[in-house]
């Protein structure tokens, strides 16, 4: 059995049976093939000894991308094991660095106040002009609805109807999630779809496609600077992270959360506790009495 042959199944497998995406297959195929590289094409028979060699030259390399690279492998002989294709399984060898996941950035409600004033000045200073109306829909659906800005700037025409508060998407890995769009949000995306022809396939078309996610990104940071608030700030992504974290802080269940934001495993979501958790500090040092005295 060759590296070759082995990476290629084990991708295969990801692809067809996990659903993986396909970033995620590229960069699992990238790390599977440098290891091999380094073990002279011999991945799949490496021994504990060889794995040993593996960690040892990814020593200069950070935290993060150490364990990116131990748990694709883990994966990688788990998947030879089951297959019959090995009788042992010799991650043990593998380094666990411990990690520390970075806290999203993410915005306050004074900044989210700030942003859709300045979208109610464009639109009185424009006279509601459509390329206003379409901002105003993007911005709507990103804070209202935590969706990712490849799956807004794709969505089809039709996607939302005035009797249906929710979309389902199709998210990372072909998972189906349901996810809710608030009265503002169909409300704003009613007021720009006029401006879309009927024979469009996008709510937000763009030459022969349909807008970028490049152009959203400019999009946002325009309105930003529109508000005072510094654009290095904001990002779609962001966006989304506020959608969250103003959810779990206004008493949303953790369960739901995971669901409208689509993510595969629960400790993604939970990050959000962190995050509401270290605003409940500064709070009470902020406010409580003894922090007084």
């Amino acid at each position: 059995m060759s590296d070759t042959d082995a990476i290629r199944r084990f991708l295969e497998m990801l692809a067809v049976e996990g659903g993986a995406a396909k970033n995620t297959v590229l960069a699992y195929g990238t790390d599977l093939r440098g290891a091999s590289a380094f073990l002279g094409g011999d991945l799949s028979h490496a021994d504990e000894a060889a794995i040993q060699r593996l960690a040892t030259e990814w020593m200069p390399l950070a935290n993060s991308s150490v364990a990116r690279k131990a748990s694709v492998l883990r994966r990688f002989f788990a998947f030879l094991q089951d297959e019959g294709d090995r009788p042992d399984d010799p991650s043990d060898a593998l380094p666990r660095p411990a990690t520390r996941r970075a806290l999203p950035r993410t915005l306050g409600h004074e900044d989210i106040a700030r942003l859709f004033a300045a979208l109610e000045e464009r639109r009185e200073a424009r006279h509601a002009d459509p390329l206003t109306l379409r901002l105003i829909a993007l911005v709507e659906l990103l804070y209202g609805s935590g969706l990712r800005a490849t799956e807004l700037v794709s969505l089809p025409r039709q996607a939302l109807r005035s009797d249906q508060p929710f979309l389902i998407l199709r998210g990372k890995g072909g998972r189906e999630r349901l996810v809710p769009i608030s009265d503002r949000a169909r409300a704003a995306v009613a007021e720009w779809r006029v401006h879309v022809p009927a024979d469009q396939p996008f709510l937000f078309p763009s030459g022969h496609s349909h807008l970028s996610r490049v152009r959203l990104f400019q999009l946002v940071r325009e309105l930003a600077a529109e508000a005072g608030i510094p654009p290095q700030r904001i990002s779609p992504h962001v966006l989304r992270h506020a959608f969250a974290t103003h959810l779990l802080e206004g008493g949303a269940d953790l369960r739901a959360l995971q669901t409208m934001l689509g993510h595969a495993d629960i400790a993604t979501t939970e990050i959000y506790t962190h995050v509401d958790s270290s605003r409940l500090v500064e709070l009470v040092n902020a406010r409580h009495p003894l922090m007084d005295k």
